[in-house]
């Protein structure tokens, strides 16, 4: 869980994107690790398994101003296989939010579904209350054929936010981690008073990471047209 050193004014946050296997998770983590600036990024590691992977990377520590607090957010993603159940039970230790990324096509739908229940039980065996973790629900996808309706993916989920996205074009990446990082921060400020302990605000602290992740998007486009 959320690692907070009040000596040092560090905080440190478990982000993890989960989801069926090929639902788009490495995707998700690529486009952002590409997205930000590359002086506020750690390196993309892959822990490779027999059949998938596991990535993550530290988005480095963001310093808010004279405040003098750093804020170190971790990505990871986990493997989707079904053999491979013991991997995503053990990068769920210590997560402090999660996004889920579901594959649209509504041949997709079980395996959406039996993932959602697989996350729910290894959030809980890991000592982590699902009904209140922070999370967000991804749509990937939405350029393929026979995809449920938004109508349709709405209506079932409307008590978790929904986000359509084309993660391989980059559409839909941003929206989902910037909401999903809102509710972490509402989640932190009713747990550990952010606001009162170090002077941020729920503006302040998205302002923060996304000003370095608008760098890196300026500095590719800045390269692309030169």
């Amino acid at each position: 869980m959320v690692q907070i050193n009040m000596a040092a004014r560090e905080i440190t946050l478990k982000v993890v994107y989960y989801g069926p296997a090929l639902s788009g998770k490495t995707t998700n983590l690529q486009q952002l690790h590409a997205l930000m600036d590359p002086a506020s990024r750690g390196k993309m590691v892959t822990l490779d398994t027999a059949d998938d992977r596991t990535l993550y990377f530290d988005f480095l520590p963001i310093q808010f101003g004279a405040k003098g607090v750093a804020v170190k957010i971790k990505l990871f993603t986990v493997p989707g296989q079904v053999m491979h159940k013991s991997t995503r039970k053990v990068v769920l230790a210590g997560a402090d939010a999660v996004a889920f990324i579901a594959d649209s096509q509504r041949s997709c739908a079980s395996a959406n579904a039996y993932s959602w229940r697989d996350m729910e039980a290894n959030l809980r065996a890991n000592g982590i209350d699902f009904d209140t973790i922070p999370k967000v629900v991804q749509f990937n996808k939405r350029d393929l054929p026979d995809v449920k309706p938004l109508a349709e993916i709405r209506k079932a989920w409307a008590d978790i936010p929904t986000f359509p996205a084309v993660a391989a074009r980059g559409e839909g990446v941003l929206e989902t981690f910037r909401e999903l990082l809102r509710r972490l921060y509402r989640h932190l400020e009713q747990k550990h008073q952010l606001a009162r302990n170090f002077s941020i605000t729920e503006e302040e602290f998205l302002a923060g990471v996304f000003r370095n992740v608008a760098a890196g998007a300026e500095r590719d486009g800045a390269a692309a047209a030169g």
